[in-house]
């Protein structure tokens, strides 16, 4: 069931990333707003960090356990061409300390975010492994030390596709690619739907030994969630002086919710609705040639188990900071 439900998110993501190349040719819209740089090609410099959390409800006076992933600071550059873009990055030593007390997270993380004329598409494959405790001193480590699990994994994979109304006036490529530049404040409604898939697994508990008498996920080794339904926001560019902006981008979904806990002797299944949401921001500086911005996209989705009347809460997404000039295609002739 769980390779049928891979095969048909890369179908997805294909069709997807298709739709992005087929619908990138230029189109009539509104210049005094947005101006697009066909004969241009664009190269950018970056740092990134992304984030993937796990949130266990305590059911009670307790706080919540979270677990947090430790993803390394990336360098990193690319280059867009015509309707194709491409970035590289790595997480270099002399950006990230050698020896972290929070310990090290491994694994697969590929988030994509196109920007088809009339669509915002996000896409997300994510499977990092190792995740530490948010606090020091948790699970009977020492008073500066952090719970480390490096046998926690989590995949995460999904598809969410919002329609855009508003696309002659209002470009989230101008502030999230760096391909145009929003020269005038504009916004768009949004609304379509998501679709995830989540798997949460280790070798043993997923709640320490020694805080099993606190939280009533004690036991469970597996978390296993789907998830899809509609939704509905806004996005809003504010511009200032032409080159200044401030990007705003916040979607409500309501989702059916279909969670599977596994334990030694026994399997918990529950159906629910719960909302989840989708956020993108950017700010910084935008003009004909340079952009010079920070970016912030992420995800959370709140989940109901069986265990305790709270909700699971898993939160994702990725910070940036870009520094992108555009250049001409071709060499101009006297």
């Amino acid at each position: 069931m769980n390779k049928a439900i891979q095969i048909f998110f890369l179908l997805l993501i294909c069709v997807s990333c298709s739709l992005d190349c087929l619908s990138q040719k230029d189109f009539p819209h509104d210049t005094a707003y947005y101006q697009t740089f066909p004969e241009k090609f664009t190269v950018r410099l970056f740092l990134s960090k992304k984030y993937v959390h796990l949130n266990f409800p305590s059911g009670g006076g307790a706080e919540d356990l979270e677990y947090k992933a430790n993803p390394k600071l990336n360098l990193g550059a690319g280059i867009t061409i015509k309707n194709f873009s491409i970035n590289l990055f790595n997480g270099f030593g002399f950006l990230n300390p050698k020896d972290d007390p929070k310990g090290k997270t491994k694994g697969f993380d590929f988030q994509v975010h196109v920007f088809p004329r009339k669509w915002s598409i996000d896409l997300l494959y994510v499977a990092p492994k190792g995740y530490h405790l948010s606090q020091k001193g948790a699970a009977g480590v020492g008073p500066d030390e952090y719970y480390y699990r490096g046998d926690l994994k989590t995949t995460i994979f999904g598809i969410s596709a919002y329609r855009l109304p508003n696309k002659e006036r209002f470009s989230y490529r101008a502030a999230l690619t760096q391909v145009e530049w929003q020269k005038k404040s504009a916004g768009s409604l949004l609304y379509g739907g998501q679709i995830h898939h989540g798997i949460i697994k280790g070798d043993s508990s997923l709640v320490p030994n020694l805080l099993s008498h606190t939280y009533p996920q004690a036991g469970i080794n597996k978390i296993n969630i789907l998830s899809f339904g509609p939704g509905a926001g806004y996005a809003y560019t504010l511009v200032i002086k032409q080159h200044l902006f401030i990007t705003g981008s916040l979607i409500f979904n309501l989702d059916a919710n279909f969670t599977k806990e596994e334990k030694e002797g026994g399997t918990l299944k529950t159906t629910s609705f719960n909302p989840s949401e989708i956020f993108k921001a950017a700010a910084g500086y935008n003009g004909r040639l340079w952009n010079v911005s920070a970016n912030w996209s992420g995800t959370g989705f709140w989940v109901k188990g069986g265990t305790v009347e709270q909700d699971y809460f898993f939160p994702s997404g990725n910070v940036r900071v870009v520094v992108a000039h555009r250049f001409p295609l071709h060499k101009r002739h006297s």
